[in-house]
């Protein structure tokens, strides 16, 4: 057992932060400021270069927490935030700005690292689901989702694969090898968002992914424009779904 530890607390506009560690892995924990005694988790996965309190990372995890009434945790993946690099990221890290600097793909390249972090990530976030859950705001038989896109589906697809206390999720961003063969493992509830006009990911990979993911229930949300400009918007829809598949309903507020 991992040990687990709350390191720093503050709390705004409804919303109780909490710092944590995990074995070593640092991590943040969102919940509502008051409430039921009990609530669903869901698992939060930043993308590549950023961190776990990312703007886009508290951004999502207000909606949900405001707007469900959820606890929303994200940890910072290996070689991200708080976290020490390794000379291999070192090396993937550097072999990708020589890319970019050439105006060469970096998708290939985005692939194999982020196939190396998930190696690393998973087991740790499977530590933390488990330390999580050992509190009783949340507990051992509480639902659980995952939401990440980019590098965070890169490790959330295994994931999910893997951990069966996941039941429902949101992914998307991403190139669909080597995740498609694991995808077909994957038969909760799936919300998946593409980009149509995504510089670094051609449309029709975007579409292998979702078209692999085994769900029957699963639904894409395609939007005009880059790699970047994902919609603000789609964090809205994704508490939507957690509130209808993880039990609940979206407050007006979200």
């Amino acid at each position: 057992m991992h040990s687990f530890d709350f390191t720093a607390e503050t709390s705004a506009n409804g919303v109780r932060e909490r710092d944590f560690t995990v074995g070593g892995v640092p991590g943040v924990l969102w919940s509502p400021a008051s409430g039921p005694e009990r609530a669903p988790l869901v698992l939060l996965g930043h993308g590549g270069g950023t961190h776990k309190k990312w703007p886009a990372m508290t951004g999502r995890a207000q909606r949900i927490v405001t707007g469900c009434g959820f606890h929303v945790a994200c940890v910072d993946a290996p070689g991200h935030g708080d976290r020490p690099r390794t000379a291999h990221d070192e090396r993937e890290i550097a072999v990708m700005r020589r890319a970019m600097a050439a105006g060469e793909p970096v998708g290939p390249i985005v692939v194999r690292y982020n196939a190396h972090l998930a190696e690393r990530a998973v087991p740790e976030w499977q530590a933390v689901l488990d330390a999580l859950q050992r509190l009783p705001e949340i507990g051992a038989d509480g639902p659980v989702g995952y939401y990440g896109l980019n590098m965070g589906t890169a490790i959330g697809v295994p994931l999910a694969a893997a951990d069966p206390r996941i039941t429902a999720a949101v992914f998307g961003l991403f190139w669909p090898d080597p995740l498609a063969e694991t995808a077909r493992r994957i038969t909760i509830p799936v919300e998946f968002h593409l980009q149509w006009d995504d510089e670094h990911i051609p449309r029709a990979s975007g579409l292998a992914l979702f078209d692999a993911f085994a769900s029957k229930e699963k639904t894409l949300h395609a939007n005009a424009g880059s790699h970047k400009e994902h919609p603000r918007f789609e964090a809205d829809s994704a508490a939507r779904f957690f509130a209808r598949h993880l039990g609940g309903a979206v407050r007006a507020s979200a």
